[in-house]
């Protein structure tokens, strides 16, 4: 199993140590962590599938990529880390746009998820055929329409994660870039 050294952090976000991710979601321990939808020139938002062995919403239609801050690590940091990680394709942090940021708690069987959460938005046409899928993280992608991705958050999330909070972002760039 792959160690991740996070930062810990108490309740009002004031950075108090570092911790073994796997140690931080069996005690409950505040972290953060960064989700990030790109977003093309047609409307259209990459979305991911989840791997099948994903402890957390396997083969749900998730973001276009996302995951934990590392020790050390600035938030538009771990998008560029993560984007390469999971989808094998290269951004510069001048195209990143912060969205904003929020608290979220998330408990899934034995897994507690307390993070600073923070949301960003990358405008960028890929050809989704010359991206480079994590296989551990990613089943597949695909360009989905404004349209329907609103269409499936309004009817409960229908085929997508529950994460309420980024689903809520993207809704909120849309209502603003409109």
């Amino acid at each position: 199993m792959k160690h991740e050294i996070i930062d810990e952090y108490n309740n009002i976000g004031e950075k108090i140590g570092t911790v073994d991710k796997e140690i931080a979601h069996e005690k409950g321990l505040w972290h953060k962590a960064v989700a990030m939808f790109m977003v093309n020139s047609k409307d259209q938002v990459l979305l991911q599938k989840r791997s099948a062995n994903k402890k957390l919403w396997p083969n749900m239609w998730d973001i276009t990529a996302g995951g934990h801050v590392l020790a050390g690590e600035f938030g538009f940091e771990a998008i560029i880390r993560e984007i390469k990680e999971e989808l094998g394709a290269t951004v510069d942090r001048n195209d990143i746009l912060f969205l904003g940021s929020a608290s979220s708690t998330n408990i899934k069987g034995d897994i507690i998820n307390r993070h600073f959460n923070e949301y960003y938005v990358i405008t960028k046409d890929l050809d989704e055929k010359t991206l480079i899928l994590q296989p551990e993280e990613v089943s597949d992608i695909k360009w989905v329409d404004k349209e329907e991705v609103v269409r499936r958050i309004e009817n409960g999330y229908d085929g997508l994660t529950e994460k309420t909070g980024c689903w809520n972002y993207l809704l909120k760039y849309f209502e603003w870039k409109d």
